[in-house]
């Protein structure tokens, strides 16, 4: 039962951060595009 738990709770934590990393990733990407955009326009 405790395994059940334990595996239950480092899947929780694997989940969130993995939702964490792509929104981070998603804003991460984002922003270096508009910033690259008028660089390249130049």
């Amino acid at each position: 039962m405790g395994r059940l738990v334990k595996y239950l709770v480092i899947l929780a934590i694997l989940g969130a951060g993995g939702l964490y990393g792509y929104s981070y990733l998603l804003t991460a990407d984002v922003a270096p595009v508009s910033l690259v955009v008028p660089v390249d326009v130049n």
